[in-house]
């Protein structure tokens, strides 16, 4: 088996600007696109929702990791792209679900480690924030750059930033479009660590690894809907809704399993999500 995250990545040949591999129980996702330091069009944002979507359904996936080829994560969207739609805007009042590929993590069940090597901007940045848990190579440069580009918050970050950093700090980042560091990333909260840029990698897989070994995925993608619906209501409703799938769980193989597996001073053996 591949112990390095780095070459695992290169076992399979980058489509759409998104490389992509399955080492052990970890997937792992990089923007590639050399050319463009990583920016994102259309085709590469599909290409990024798929491969969350694809992993997802993977019962050997336990846990994801997204991360940049070369010295940048995702500087955001393709500025070509953004020069062809400023000189023909499209219709308003289309429907388009693009939002859904560039929100993937939120929506699939499998954990989400974002390991931000470099610029992270934009769209990027909203992908960034739309991971479960986000580790930055130190010295990795981050902005929001809506607002100094004449956009607006894109595709939820005025929901997902206040929930990561407050809304005092989330207000600042959007409005001023000012860029920060990682460090700064890390006091802010956005972040749950900086390290070395040379170790980045390896870090996060290892992170990654730890939560496939030792986390019952079912227990995982459970939380994650928890997430989503539970800081919409009331603590009392909340607990409610807790107290409900607390006892559904009780009646599940996950739960065997860990006590035996605490007994037993063992790694448990938990079996893949339904």
């Amino acid at each position: 088996m591949t112990t390095d995250p780095e070459e695992a990545a290169m076992t399979e040949s980058t489509v759409d600007g998104v490389r992509y591999a399955v080492d052990g129980a970890v997937a792992t996702c990089t923007f590639d696109k050399p050319d463009r330091a990583n920016a994102m069009d259309v085709p590469m944002q599909a290409r990024y929702g798929a491969l969350l979507r694809r992993a997802d359904a993977d019962p050997r996936v336990r846990a994801v990791v997204v991360t940049g080829a070369g010295k940048a994560f995702c500087p955001g969207a393709d500025l070509g792209l953004l020069d062809s739609i400023a000189a023909a805007p499209p219709a308003t009042g289309g429907g388009h679900e693009n939002f859904r590929d560039v929100l993937a993590a939120v929506s699939v069940g499998v954990p989400v480690v974002a390991a931000v090597n470099g610029g992270c901007a934009g769209l990027g940045f909203v992908i960034a924030c739309s991971a479960d848990v986000r580790f930055a190579a130190a010295g990795a440069r981050f902005t929001t750059a809506f607002a100094r580009r004449g956009l607006i918050a894109e595709y939820g970050v005025a929901k997902l930033l206040p929930e990561l950093v407050g809304q005092g700090r989330a207000r600042d980042l959007l409005l001023s479009g000012r860029t920060f560091t990682a460090e700064q990333a890390l006091d802010y909260g956005l972040v749950q660590e900086v390290v070395p840029a040379g170790e980045l990698r390896l870090r996060a897989h290892a992170y990654a690894t730890e939560l496939a070994t030792y986390s019952a995925p079912r227990s995982m993608a459970v939380m994650k809907e928890q997430f989503t619906r539970e800081t919409a209501l009331s603590l009392e409703d909340a607990a409610r809704e807790a107290t409900a799938l607390m006892l559904a769980s009780f009646g599940r193989p996950e739960l065997a399993e860990g006590l035996a597996s605490w007994n037993e001073r063992r790694p448990p053996r938990f079996p893949p999500r339904e």
